[in-house]
């Protein structure tokens, strides 16, 4: 049978044979198809194709199985060459390594055997020195240096008498430099100003509608808003007396206002006094916020910044407040620039450091009242103290402190910040200087930084200690009793030196 036959040889029927089931069920026995000459033609046809494909496909697969193979193998043959050549170059250069070790050990142990023998040379001839010179290595070492140290020491001490000159005029030179540049930089549009709150008066008239019947309206005016009416000193103006600049600056405005609007009576001064006190209030939280905005500080809690504002109607020997403190946070902050200092702390040092000027209602000097203030309300330890030693009341603790210190003194001692009557403050030095000579065992006392310090020289012979301190404590008590007017705080000083001099004759 043929191999066409075995494949389609099932197709045929058996004609002996029957099949088992065909023997034993003939009922289910189906009949035979017996296919057609033709279609056994096409299919043998169809069968030999495939075959003869299947063969060709099996040929181009060996084909390019083999080519696959010579191409690895050519490949392989190649990088078996390149190692071959890259290990005979290894070789080579270890070959080289090795020639050059052998070199190296060669040299350094002739280079050993040379440095022996010169360690032996030289210890041969120090030998010889010290036996010649008699004197040991260590001896003669130190009389070598001392000969030359005694040879050099002119020289070093000229050296450095010229650098620390040098040095000296450079920094002097700086400084100057630094400082006018600070000046420069935080001088302000400002003036010093001399303030009288005073209202003008039209006529007679005005004055007597603003006492009133049996002095009501006055009476009114007093108690609402906490300021003196002088209407007895001039004719055409009334001048307003306070300690309080902000209350004398409501009863100004609130006095102005009632003039224009010519209803003057108990309860029309009141309502005018209430809104009065509303707007200069937000003028004053205004002004407190430009004054914060203008040296760069943007996070400040509102009643700081209350309390700045009242700087508006605040003067010192007629400095305005405000002037001042942003003439002296834009010197401070200059010179901590240049300095390296830490700028922040300066600027919040120099912006409040006399905001206790402004606190009316507690007993102190400013200083004490701000340091107490800002403690309150947790201000950096760094900032209360620029504002604890501005005035040199305590020594200073860092860098930050004696700029602001510096900074202060600079606004406030230039030429036309301050105005003072000059026999008034010559009268009140002359007399806190008076009041420590009356006491008994005084050489001789001065008044210092404008009549903030007072210093009292004493015989040791006649004061001791213990009265020294009771002197100084009783000078205090006397300066508060007797002088009315003076700046800030008065340090007393009670100095008592005892000195022995004897002449060798």
């Amino acid at each position: 049978m043929g191999f066409l036959d075995k494949i389609f040889g099932v197709l045929k029927p058996r004609k002996k044979e029957k099949r088992f089931e065909e023997r034993r069920f003939p009922r289910y026995q189906k009949p035979v198809r017996e296919y057609p000459e033709r279609e056994l033609s096409e299919a043998k046809e169809k069968a030999r194709e495939i075959i003869f494909e299947a063969k060709e496909e099996a040929l181009r697969i060996k084909r390019m199985a083999e080519e696959e193979t010579r191409r690895t193998k050519a490949e392989i043959y190649e990088m078996e060459k390149r190692l071959a050549q890259k290990e005979e170059a290894i070789d080579r250069k270890f070959g080289a390594l090795d020639e050059r070790e052998k070199l190296l050990l060669m040299r350094q142990q002739t280079l050993d055997k040379k440095l022996e023998e010169v360690e032996k040379i030289k210890q041969e001839q120090v030998a010889k020195l010290e036996r010649a010179a008699g004197l040991t290595r260590e001896e003669a070492k130190r009389l070598i240096l001392e000969a030359l140290e005694n040879r050099l020491k002119e020289e070093i001490a000229r050296r450095i008498k010229e650098a620390e000159a040098i040095a000296k005029q450079e920094a002097d030179k700086k400084a100057r430099e630094i400082l006018v540049d600070s000046m420069l930089h935080g001088a302000t549009d400002y003036v010093a100003e001399y303030s009288i709150s005073t209202v003008k008066l039209a006529d007679e008239e005005i004055k007597g509608r603003i006492i009133g019947k049996e002095g009501r309206n006055i009476r009114a005016l007093e108690q609402s808003t906490g300021v003196d009416f002088d209407i007895d000193e001039t004719p055409d103006e009334i001048r307003l007396s306070s300690f309080d600049p902000v209350r004398r600056e409501i009863a100004r405005v609130a006095l102005e206002r009632l003039i224009k609007d010519g209803r003057i009576q108990p309860a029309r001064i009141e309502e005018i006094v209430a809104k009065t006190k509303k707007d200069i209030e937000k003028i004053i939280f205004e002004e407190g916020e430009k004054l914060c905005h203008s040296v760069g500080v943007y996070n400040m809690p509102a009643d700081k910044i209350a309390l700045l504002g009242r700087f508006k109607y605040r003067f010192s020997y007629g400095q305005n407040m405000i002037a001042h403190t942003l003439e002296e946070t834009k010197i401070g902050i200059k010179i901590a620039h240049e300095v390296g200092a830490n700028v922040n702390i300066v600027r919040l040092g120099c912006l409040l450091h006399d905001i206790g000027k402004v606190i009316t209602d507690k007993e102190g000097s400013h200083v004490d009242l701000g340091v107490d203030l800002l403690r309150k309300n947790g201000m950096p330890e760094e900032v209360i103290n620029c504002v604890a030693e501005h005035h040199e009341d305590k020594p200073f603790s860092s860098i930050e402190s004696v700029i602001v210190y510096i900074a202060d003194a600079i606004s406030g001692a230039r030429p036309g910040a301050r105005y003072e009557d000059y026999e008034e403050y010559v009268k009140r030095l002359r007399t806190l200087e008076e009041i420590a000579k009356s006491y008994e065992g005084v050489i001789d006392a001065y008044a210092f930084q404008a009549g903030r310090e007072l210093r009292v020289i004493v015989k040791p012979d006649v004061v001791d200690d213990a009265t020294a301190i009771k002197m100084s404590h009783d000078i205090t008590k006397k300066i508060e009793e007797k002088v009315k007017n003076y700046p800030g705080q008065i340090k007393v000083t009670v100095i008592r030196e005892m000195r022995a001099t004897s002449i060798a004759k």
